[in-house]
């Protein structure tokens, strides 16, 4: 509200009275288990609301930018689409790209040429031993240890039916690396750990079916209480992830900020200081 001047009066000018502003908020890096939903608002009221895992609501206002808004277009898409599915348009061709390239896209390991979302994938719990974090920190027996067809069962358990029946050419592979582990150690010594976990993700070649990448935590040896520890993250082909070398306390954290950075491309491991059998490339 302003004074303007008329002759030797004052007169009152109402003028309008900026509309308030909802906070900005920044996406936290690789949050987990982040799902979009599209407020019901009116449309030039209408905000993207995101719901973290850990049940924080967090509304940023909708871009305006035309690509944006029909990448979100493809998005759904793909998410609703049985076989990962994109038209073959140039339109939603170059959407795809781009999305691909941003990595909000993988290619899907069910559908030779379908994709999957990664906010589809962040919805997708992850699998390892229920007690894995106390057998570590020592309050339980590794001999109580959940074994690794347990670990396995559940995530198949997890999958549509018809997805269940394509996991079992993988069993042998994800659950026989603890076999392959124990040829190497020391028949004397009392079997270390090595304890099988199931992340969303794409790898080098696609993951395992339902789109996971698998891997261990393993005690390098078991003789030694100041012994070592490594992660290996594989695809189901040949790409591999590995950290070894690492202290207990650290060998658990990283195995938390592993579980907690999933869906992930098993290249973009290097930023958590992995190491990889391979060469990263640009998605195609």
């Amino acid at each position: 509200m302003r004074f303007a001047k008329s002759g030797a009066k004052k007169t009152l000018i109402n003028l309008p009275q900026p509309r308030p502003t909802r906070p900005h908020f920044h996406l936290p890096f690789r949050s987990r288990a982040l799902s979009v939903t599209i407020a019901d608002h009116p449309p030039l009221f209408r905000y993207i609301t995101l719901v973290s895992a850990e049940s924080r609501v967090h509304t940023f206002p909708m871009s305006s930018d035309p690509q944006a808004t029909f990448d979100q277009h493809v998005l759904g898409m793909i998410d609703t689409s049985p076989v990962g599915g994109v038209p073959r348009t140039p339109a939603h061709q170059d959407a795809l790209r781009h999305l691909v390239l941003a990595h909000q896209v993988y290619h899907s390991a069910d559908y030779p040429d379908g994709y999957v979302t990664v906010r589809a994938l962040a919805a997708r719990p992850a699998f390892h031993a229920a007690n894995i974090a106390a057998v570590i920190a020592g309050r339980e027996s590794p001999a109580a240890l959940e074994a690794d067809p347990a670990v396995f069962d559940r995530y198949v358990a997890s999958l549509p039916p018809a997805l269940q029946p394509t996991t079992e050419p993988f069993r042998a592979k994800a659950v026989g690396r603890r076999l392959l582990h124990r040829a190497k150690l020391d028949a004397s010594v009392h079997d270390a750990i090595h304890s099988l976990f199931l992340v969303p993700g794409v790898g080098l070649s696609p993951g395992l079916p339902g789109n996971y990448l698998y891997g261990s935590i393993i005690e390098d040896d078991a003789s030694n209480p100041n012994c070592t520890w490594s992660i290996h993250v594989h695809d189901r082909d040949d790409g591999v992830a590995t950290c070894d070398g690492l202290p207990r306390d650290a060998a658990w954290a990283k195995f938390e900020e592993l579980l907690a950075s999933a869906p992930f491309m098993l290249s973009e491991l290097a930023a958590l200081d992995f190491h990889l059998n391979f060469e990263p490339t640009t998605p195609a």
